[in-house]
């Protein structure tokens, strides 16, 4: 039996998945050099991100620093040492621009929030207030506005449910929330979410007359 190793789409995209990092990162297993928490206190979805894009950044400049490994080895260069490796990933890991990775906030949030729908994330009813960009700040102050009131920081934690929860069903949140769907190839099923919009269709701008 012959079978093919092409991935299916979407696949081969991330060294690892969301879903393994949140949990792991709540658990408190600093995943991929991402900083230890205390499980208990939890810690806010926006940290998550961050340290979760940090960490695909480090994962990239370490699957580059070892293809550069193997191509000197072709050429009978020998390997990296350990300080020589270490330079070469900080050194990748410094030109990776933070947008590079196509993981979005909005996304993330969306992912966060199916986890809140099945219970397998709660809050700990620890805050702590939040700020907005000084940019903003200064200009909302000199056209006379109020200060922007930012939501407070909220943290979160593992419930029972989400520790004991199997991988493929972290792996994929939105089909155990939906188990519907399940059947529906992924590009059928939201190009029917689209088709149940209605988009206002664009009005043509007026065309100026040219100059002589």
């Amino acid at each position: 039996m012959v079978m093919q190793l092409r991935p299916a789409r979407g696949g081969f995209l991330r060294p690892f998945g969301c879903g393994w990092f949140i949990r792991e990162f709540l658990l408190g297993h600093g995943p991929e050099g991402s900083p230890t928490i205390e499980p208990e206190k939890g810690a806010v979805q926006e940290d998550i991100f961050y340290h979760y894009k940090l960490a695909l950044h480090r994962a990239y400049a370490q699957d580059t620093v070892a293809w550069e490994n193997d191509e000197r080895i072709r050429a009978g260069k020998g390997p990296y040492s350990e300080e020589e490796y270490a330079e070469r990933v900080d050194w990748h890991l410094r030109r990776i621009p933070y947008k590079l990775v196509k993981c979005r906030y909005h996304s993330f949030q969306r992912y966060f929030h199916w986890l809140k729908q099945l219970g397998w994330v709660e809050v700990t009813g620890e805050e702590e207030k939040s700020s907005v960009q000084e940019n903003v700040e200064k200009s909302r102050s000199e056209a006379g506005l109020e200060p922007y009131e930012t939501p407070p920081r909220k943290y979160y934690r593992l419930t029972r449910e989400g520790i004991e929860a199997p991988d493929y069903q972290w792996s994929n949140p939105l089909i155990t929330c939906h188990p519907e769907i399940a059947g529906i190839p992924a590009l059928d099923y939201f190009r029917g979410k689209r088709k149940e919009r209605k988009y206002v269709k664009k009005q043509p701008t007026k065309r100026h007359p040219k100059k002589d």
